[in-house]
């Protein structure tokens, strides 16, 4: 995958958007579990009243409340509120008279406090309330139990405590220091808890409407947890639009770059290649890089976010319950580790496996004509029935081991949640946790494992498209044999359309022996130069040496005086016109098809090619002439038609040099006469080199030469060769009557 990496390179920008996004979005989501906590902490059970030193208070509350506080945290108070008349008739009296509908006289009300100023406020409070039940119950104890005393701050009473307010303040300093001490040795969330439900009292003495304060309290925080979720959720249809253009993109770009390396592949390289491979390389294995980049962006991302945030927010409400999320982690990620194991290596074999049914299927449809002439189509079935078995086989076991992972997450999900309410149900009793957060805790658990489960689904992916990244780093990678020289020669003019190949061998990759040996010649402008040998004889082979789709093992092949290795490949292909042995032909129109070599051919030149080719007889026939359209790959014209557009296409370009490779095989042997016969009159001054297997193709050619297992055995015309080469007879003989060869 790292290979392909610097095709992200342009969509850089898009890609840190994403990821900051990502990260908004993660903010997001990990912060609704502490507002729901809120909601049923503060605004359920403890109607909406946050901290534990209340917004008002009376004065013999406070007068309660400073007698169970230090010297300090008494101070804490003098700064923290200020006293006012609740009953005076100004508009402050009112506006506090309209919310504390009880109040009487004067009352303290808190000041606006910075986070840590009303912390300490609040714990302030808190150490007060359990100092006032620690001195009571101690107050008891000293009574006999003839003293009921509060087990909690919600049991108080209100009236009889400030009725033992003269008894209170006769206590000695030492017991309320005592008791003091054993207050802050309280948990913080006890002291607070209790704080608050005595900050309850206080306010409905002075006749606060709690069911308001309540309300107001979840109202606020349900709209901001709205606003978080649209937030959220603007945020994952950003990242979701970003990823897709950027994975659309990359396709794009990696499908450009394949194709153009294929384009400069030669004939070795596609002996390496398979063309149904780097068919499925440009579409399937391009494809699942796609996928995984559109679904990886949010999810590679996202999932670590959550599970590194989930953990911290989650030991933030229980430290005590870590090992639970820990547990939870090393199960995941040893299932983890233990299917990828056994998957990875089946993806692997599924693109091969892929590679082999687009094989048979490009071969069956390719032959379709051959299959039903030997009615062997229950063969051809079987055939695809076979690796279509196989890949089923091979998808199915991936995909059973792939639903495995899901049961299981379920599980270890359900049991994470047993295992946090059995533990926060024990921690809850000892006031040690409150109901909230344990519901908290209980999500942050889920998205911890919900982002391991993101992080399994790419684990589906990421082997599969690793496997497809690396078959297509493959083609990239892959140096064409035959390359251009860094500084091109040009051509020698004034050899111009000369062809000579001197001492040139070849030999193909990993094979034994030569295909070509010791091969001199020269086809000069103005002349006809026929190849003729027995099949396999290297005939096709000095075309390929020709148009340098291979390069010479020895020797060198000059065109124009100049090595074709020194010139580039487009220069020395403008100057060939080539007929190959199997005639192709595009989608397209027979016009499109006739100027491919020369877009800018007028129609007299077009049409004039397909006079000298023999083919405005089929042309003129068609309703649409020259417009008519040509299927792929020429499927609905014959084979003989197909070689003479593929003649004309190579006269329409005008070149100074026409290579037929075998070109007039699937001509009648009128048609033929007359195309050469046209041909000779047409192509003037240009070189012709004509591959052939029928002696009447090249009877009459300035010079033929004849090729026998890669090497020259005869070089002259017809008739010097009839007499002096017993190989060129033996091949004349066999297709001429005695009266011609005599």
């Amino acid at each position: 995958m790292t290979k392909l990496a610097k095709y992200l390179k342009p969509f850089t920008a898009g890609l840190l958007l994403a990821i900051v996004l990502l990260f908004g979005q993660a903010l997001c989501d990990l912060n609704l579990p502490n507002y729901m906590s809120d909601i049923v902490n503060v605004g359920i059970q403890q109607n909406g009243i946050e901290h534990s030193a209340p917004d008002a208070i009376s004065k013999n509350g406070m007068t309660l409340m400073t007698a169970f506080m230090t010297d300090e945290e008494q101070q804490l108070i003098v700064s923290g509120y200020t006293l006012v008349d609740a009953s005076s008739e100004n508009a402050e009296g009112k506006a506090y008279n309209s919310v504390y509908a009880k109040a009487e006289g004067q009352i303290y009300v808190k000041n606006e406090l910075d986070e840590t100023d009303s912390e300490e406020l609040d714990n302030a409070f808190g150490a007060a309330t359990w100092t006032m039940i620690n001195v009571m119950r101690d107050y008891a104890s000293a009574q006999g139990g003839s003293v009921t005393v509060p087990t909690s701050a919600s049991d108080v009473d209100i009236e009889k405590l400030y009725q033992m307010l003269p008894m209170l303040s006769q206590l000695p300093a030492s017991t309320v220091s005592a008791a003091h001490e054993k207050a802050v040795s309280n948990d913080a969330t006890i002291l607070k808890q209790s704080g608050i439900m005595l900050s309850k009292v206080f306010l409905n003495e002075l006749g606060a409407d709690m069911n308001a304060i309540q309300n107001s309290y979840i109202v606020s925080i349900g709209l901001k947890m709205l606003a978080i979720a649209l937030l959220g959720g603007i945020a994952t249809v950003l990242v979701s639009l970003i990823s897709s253009r950027i994975a659309a993109g990359t396709a794009r770009d990696l499908r450009k770059a394949v194709f153009g390396k294929i384009e400069s592949f030669t004939n070795n390289e596609f002996d390496r290649f398979s063309t149904a491979s780097l068919i499925t390389r440009c579409t399937n294995d391009i494809t699942q890089i796609q996928m995984v980049l559109m679904i990886g962006i949010r999810l590679i991302c996202y999932a670590p976010i959550m599970a590194v945030g989930g953990a911290i927010m989650a030991l933030q409400k229980s430290a005590s319950m870590g090992w639970i999320i820990a547990l939870a982690c090393v199960v995941l990620v040893g299932l983890i580790m233990v299917i990828m194991s056994v998957a990875t290596p089946r993806f692997k074999l599924i693109q091969k496996l892929v590679d082999k049914m687009n094989l048979v299927s490009r071969e069956n449809l390719s032959g379709l004509m051959v299959v039903r002439a030997f009615a062997t189509q229950e063969h051809e079935k079987e055939r695809f029935e076979d690796v279509n078995q196989d890949l089923t086989k091979n998808s199915l076991f991936v995909n059973r081991v792939m639903v495995f992972m899901m049961p299981f997450m379920t599980l270890v999900m359900n049991g994470v949640t047993l295992l946090v309410v059995w533990v926060g149900a024990h921690q809850i009793a000892d006031s040690s946790m409150q109901v909230g957060d344990m519901m908290a805790f209980i999500q942050y658990a889920m998205q911890i494992i919900m982002a391991f489960l993101m992080i399994s689904i790419m684990f589906i992916f990421v082997p599969r498209a690793a496997v497809s990244a690396d078959r297509i780093a493959e083609v990239l990678t892959t140096d064409p044999s035959v390359v251009d020289p860094k500084s091109p020669k040009a051509f020698d003019q004034t050899r111009k359309g000369y062809v000579e190949f001197r001492n040139v061998s070849f030999r193909y990759n990993d094979a034994e022996e030569d295909a070509l040996s010791d091969i001199t010649f020269t086809a000069k402008p103005g002349e006809t130069t026929a190849i003729i040998g027995s099949t396999g004889s290297g005939k096709s082979t000095i075309t390929s040496l020709l148009l340098r789709f291979y390069d010479a093992t020895k020797g060198r092949v000059l065109v124009d005086g100049t090595d074709v290795r020194d010139v580039s490949q487009k220069d020395l292909r403008d100057k060939i016109g080539y007929v190959p042995q199997k005639g192709v032909l595009l989608s397209g129109t027979i016009a499109s098809n006739l100027r491919y070599g020369r877009r800018d051919a007028p129609d007299e030149d077009v049409r004039t090619a397909a006079l000298v080719a023999q083919a405005m007889d089929f042309i003129d026939e068609k309703p649409d002439g020259f417009n008519s359209e040509i299927a792929q790959g020429g499927a609905n014209v014959s084979g003989g038609q197909k070689q003479r557009l593929s003649i004309a296409r190579a006269l329409v370009k005008k070149p100074e040099i026409f290579v037929f490779d075998d070109s007039f095989s699937a001509l009648d042997f009128r048609t033929d006469a007359a195309l050469r016969k046209a041909l000779k009159e047409h192509t003037g001054d240009s070189t012709i080199i004509v591959i052939a297997q029928r002696v009447n193709t090249i009877m009459s050619a300035d010079r033929i030469i004849v090729l026998e297992k890669g090497r020259i055995v005869g070089m002259g015309t017809h008739r010097e060769l009839l007499k002096n080469c017993s190989e060129y007879y033996e091949i004349a003989s066999s297709q001429l009557s005695q009266e011609e060869l005599s």
